[in-house]
């Protein structure tokens, strides 16, 4: 089986590391794998670090798309990826998550009749002002395999009419919906020893195990918002003073041209003046697995963050009105604030005087890619 894997942002290239190890493991090399960059994430932090870390084979095909409006860098993206499947002729393609790879991924196969694989499949935050809602309803639609890392991914995919039955061999229109596991929860997993030992970036920053707020800020309706960036801004500055724990904040390049464009100044000094308010360049995957791992408290708009938060026990704030993983709210593990300062402020203040709940297996037992790559060499045999 000759398979396409397209990548292009941060996650992706992480998710797509725990697939080519599964697939390099596979006795006899059933699977032939091409890697396709588009060049979604392009700075050297937030793409080749992930190479570099990680082991993942380095990508066959780059189309170095770089930024643009949603239109612009998907229109260059189908394009590109068209002209990669004509020339390489993949038996399927495979994506991740919800961006707009994953979008230009799903329509130029679906228009070649190139069978996809959809990994991360089912997932719904209903709110489809959020470009990444529409991107993974279009690529679900697309698919001829919808693998999903939660139950509750099935249960979406069945109340949008999908079938539920593997009786028939896969095709679009009646494709093969699996409960696979998180490849994310496999990758966390198979790196945390590995973490532990390579990385050194609390030492770096002077900051102790269970000492600090690790955030995250990225998602364009907060950080092309002023009123919001300011309030979610604020409120981490809050949390830092009121608690006395440091906060460690990594910053998406594109996030800290917003922050120098729109925080109120006088924010702007404070967060600036902070003893133990940390604004740092996008870590790396072992250093980010380190700093999830030990933090005390975690608060992010980022889907991927708030699961890593759960794989280590560390209970999260969620900086946006809704999350595709709804499991975390429903068993308190996580609680949605917004970028309301006061919700921000309660649900910290919750989970640093209660800690969080027991933590229940929501995403798999580590082997989804294992399972994945099964799917695939079973369910292509009968076609």
């Amino acid at each position: 089986m000759h398979l396409l894997t397209i990548i292009g942002a941060r996650p992706q290239i992480i998710k797509a590391a725990a697939m080519s190890r599964a697939i390099a493991s596979l006795p006899g090399s059933p699977i032939r794998e091409t890697i396709l960059h588009t060049g979604q994430h392009y700075d050297a932090n937030m793409s080749q670090v992930f190479f570099d870390e990680l082991g993942i084979p380095r990508p066959d095909i780059a189309l170095g798309v770089g930024s643009g409006s949603h239109g612009v860098q998907t229109a260059r993206m189908i394009e590109g990826v068209e002209a990669a499947l004509l020339e390489h002729k993949p038996d399927a393609v495979l994506l991740y998550g919800d961006t707009n790879s994953t979008l230009a991924g799903a329509v130029a196969a679906a228009k070649l009749r190139i069978p996809v694989a959809h990994v991360e499949a089912g997932l719904r935050s209903f709110n489809k002002a959020m470009p990444e809602e529409v991107n993974r309803i279009v690529c679900d639609h697309c698919s001829t395999w919808l693998f999903c890392p939660t139950q509750t991914a099935v249960d979406n995919l069945r109340n949008e009419g999908f079938d539920l039955s593997t009786e028939h061999a896969p095709t679009a229109d009646r494709p093969h919906v699996l409960l696979s596991g998180d490849v994310m929860y496999d990758n966390s997993m198979h790196f945390a020893s590995i973490a532990e030992q390579r990385s050194a970036i609390l030492a770096e920053l002077g900051v102790r195990k269970g000492g600090y707020i690790l955030a995250t800020v990225h998602r364009d309706n907060t950080t092309d918002d002023p009123a919001r960036l300011n309030a979610v801004m604020g409120a981490l500055l809050h949390a830092h003073e009121e608690h006395g724990l440091d906060v460690i904040l990594p910053l998406h390049p594109r996030t800290r041209q917003r922050m120098n464009a729109l925080l109120a100044p006088e924010l702007s000094a404070r967060i600036e003046r902070a003893t133990g308010f940390h604004v740092v360049p996008p870590a790396g995957f072992l250093d980010m697995i380190a700093l999830e791992k030990h933090a005390r408290l975690v608060m992010t708009d980022s889907g991927g963050v708030q699961k890593e938060a759960y794989f280590f026990g560390v209970p999260c704030v969620i900086l946006r009105p809704e999350t595709e993983w709804v499991e975390l709210v429903a068993n308190g593990q996580a609680r949605l604030a917004d970028a309301d300062p006061m919700r921000i402020a309660e649900a910290g203040r919750h989970f640093l005087a209660s800690g969080m709940p027991a933590v229940k297996p929501l995403f798999g037992d580590g082997h989804a890619a294992e399972r994945i790559c099964a799917e695939l060499l079973n369910s292509t045999s009968r076609r």
